[in-house]
């Protein structure tokens, strides 16, 4: 089979594109696939290095307020559907699946109108408008929270999950938090803020640092290379006490993820559903910056299944986050019942599930 993907921008478009693509990989070897993204875009720097063939459109975003850069937004769209469609015609795709990103916009679009096969992949409860736009042209829209389907019609709307999430299930039990000077049988937190760390969570920390060593868990915090060296500077984390590692970014994070009790971050798609599909509780802090405040919406789902527990990123603070801390992790009861609602949130077959809905419209 031949399969286009597209999709770009954030990591949260690009992670799960490139999941399902390993997925199919391994059980149909002969597939050949082609992904298409933007000079721009994160996916110009991750898509080449893992060898998959990589083409890209020219294109931008609508500005929100009036203004004249519309005007060629809409100059570059109607250019990148015109390149869309040359891109099509020569790599001859038996389906199209975008997933997310202004880029999708342009290609799916093009695909639709040349009736090849289409999927729209949706990873938020609350959808882009990109993703909103399509799936008035595409013959599926495949969704990761139950509540994105009110935003899409109905006939062509199917729970699929996040690819992501078959790739982190695979993880299993080991002694992977010795290589960060932890012990594999104390209870462990895990704090992250993306790749790139996060200010508030970074301030937090700092703040809870003291009282962390205090405790009988341990704590593994990846702070993301700009804070790291700022906590460096304030703490030697080792002196404070064992249970405490500092790292400025991990690159096994699905297996250490498989290792932890507890998780906290924002509330990115890709997070929850890889923290879902481990059925790990978690703490929450969706980030501010997001368009629709989707990461909130997310979040509130989980909350609403008793799956996690989330702070505003305005309240947030070292004292809020150890209270929050403590709560679940000196509670061994409450954290094995939000393990279990986790559990039940989570879709482990995800990239099984989309690569069926392939299967269903291409015939």
């Amino acid at each position: 089979m031949r399969i286009l993907v597209t999709g770009g921008g954030t990591g949260g478009h690009i992670y799960p594109a490139l999941a399902f693509i390993r997925y199919v990989q391994k059980i149909q070897p002969d597939s050949e696939f082609l992904y298409v993204g933007t000079h721009r875009g994160l996916e110009n720097k991750i898509v080449p290095e893992t060898g998959i063939s990589f083409k890209t459109i020219k294109i931008q975003g609508f500005k929100r307020k009036l203004s004249l850069d519309n005007i060629k937004t809409v100059q570059l769209f109607l250019e990148s559907i015109k390149r869309s469609k040359e891109i099509l015609r020569e790599f001859k795709p038996d389906v199209v699946i975008g997933t997310g990103g202004y880029v999708s916009g342009s290609v799916v679009y093009a695909a639709a109108r040349m009736k090849i096969p289409t999927i729209v992949h949706e990873q938020n409860s609350v959808p882009g408008m990109t993703n909103k736009f399509l799936s008035r042209f595409a013959d599926r829209v495949g969704i990761c929270f139950p509540d994105a389907a009110q935003y899409f019609p109905e006939s062509k709307t199917v729970l699929v999950g996040n690819p992501r999430a078959q790739e982190v299930v695979t993880s299993g039990k080991s002694e992977v938090l010795e290589q960060y000077g932890l012990l594999p049988d104390i209870p462990t937190v895990l704090i992250f803020g993306g790749s790139q760390g996060a200010l508030k969570i970074n301030q937090a920390v700092i703040q809870a640092l003291p009282k962390f060593s205090q405790k009988d868990y341990q704590v593994l915090y990846a702070s993301g290379d700009r804070y790291y060296n700022e906590i460096k500077e304030k703490f030697d984390v080792e002196k404070i006490n064992r249970n405490l590692s500092l790292q400025p970014y991990i690159k096994n994070m699905t297996d250490v993820m498989a290792n932890v009790d507890l998780l906290i971050g924002r509330a990115g798609a890709t997070s929850i559903a890889e923290l879902t599909a481990l059925g790990l509780p978690a703490i929450l802090i969706p980030s501010p910056y997001v368009t629709n405040d989707h990461q909130t919406k997310n979040a509130q789902s989980l909350v609403n299944a008793g799956a996690v527990k989330m702070i505003p990123d305005a309240d947030l603070t070292g004292e809020s986050l150890i209270d929050a801390v403590d709560e679940i992790m000196n509670d061994s009861e409450k954290r094995e019942a939000m393990a279990k609602a986790s559990r039940q949130e989570g879709i482990p077959d995800a990239a099984e599930r989309l690569w069926s809905l392939v299967n269903e419209i291409v015939g």
